[in-house]
């Protein structure tokens, strides 16, 4: 995401919050001009500390979503503009007509765009939480500062009173703030729960484009890495109707691949993060083969436990 982010967006400045010293570490050892790393520790307070021990990891980096941009922007005063960005994202082609459109808008998000197979995850939140944009002014400070008050209240991962994770918090946005836009770029935020509705093509220059427009970033949801040197792209929940863009997963592979070569010369035997190739691969032909209904159950029973 750093990567592709600087090539196709050359001024951006990337504040990264590290979750742990390896983090940090290794993209120190790195050397990425565009970045700087921030330690959990200079983020946290003591409204976070507080909060962290009911949280499992995964709640707690959501609980983080609004808090990491607040902390910028409060240590930054020369700011006026911050965008929070998901790690897993992959971008293909310049940034601009997603600027051009949010224009002088305080506040900016973006849709997840089921396909109608999977709009029945609406309920879980109408906005993704991958590209959030405010600016330093009076609306748009105080939507990151309601936000950072709620997610620091309540970030569970369950549906619970109108709330679900740190997501489902933006339904209400739009009738909230007036100057706040809804990204409407076809090439923003493909994902996997959404790329079934779109036909893939290329440009004459070989970018991904997405009904003939081109592909401006992708979000890798679900995406592994494997023990064996391979990757886990996706459960058959999303490609139900369809497969995959293979083009598309195809360079974030190759990225990955020489990535992970350049991580080992650095790191010999790094293997942070890798699932259980042989594991990955038994759950994946499980879903594969097992009913509908069955593996309805078999969630059931998972969640009773």
């Amino acid at each position: 995401m750093l990567r592709t982010l600087l090539e196709h967006c050359p001024d951006a400045h990337v504040h990264v919050l590290c979750m742990d010293n390896q983090v940090q570490g290794l993209l120190q050892q790195l050397n990425l001009p565009h970045i700087t790393c921030l330690p959990l520790s200079t983020v946290e307070d003591e409204a976070l500390l507080a909060v962290k021990p009911g949280r499992v990891m995964a709640e707690y980096c959501w609980t983080l979503s609004p808090c990491l941009p607040w902390h910028v922007l409060q240590q930054n005063r020369d700011i006026d503009f911050i965008t929070y960005l998901d790690a897993d994202l992959y971008f293909f082609s310049t940034l601009d007509p997603l600027f051009d459109e949010i224009g002088s808008s305080s506040i900016a998000i973006i849709e997840h765009r089921f396909t109608p197979a999977l709009q029945h995850h609406v309920i879980n939140g109408r906005f993704c939480v991958e590209w959030v944009s405010f600016r330093r002014d009076e609306e748009g400070m105080a939507c990151l500062a309601h936000w950072r008050d709620q997610c620091i209240e309540w970030c569970f991962h369950r549906l619970e009173d109108d709330r679900m994770g740190d997501q489902k918090y933006l339904d209400k946005w739009p009738q909230e703030y007036k100057n706040l836009h809804i990204l409407q770029h076809l090439g923003a935020g493909v994902a996997p729960w959404n790329f079934g509705q779109y036909r893939f093509g290329r440009d004459g220059l070989g970018t991904p484009t997405v009904e003939g427009t081109p592909l401006v970033f992708y979000h890798f949801h679900q995406f592994q890495l494997l023990s064996n040197g391979g990757f886990d792209r996706l459960s058959g929940a999303y490609t139900t109707m369809g497969p995959e863009p293979e083009q598309v997963y195809a360079a974030y592979e190759k990225a990955l691949t020489a990535l992970l070569r350049e991580v080992r010369a650095l790191r010999p035997g790094f293997s942070a993060g890798m699932k259980p190739a042989l594991k990955i691969k038994s759950q994946r032909l499980v879903q594969r083969l097992l009913p509908q209904s069955l593996k309805q159950l078999l969630k059931k029973v998972v969640k009773a436990v």
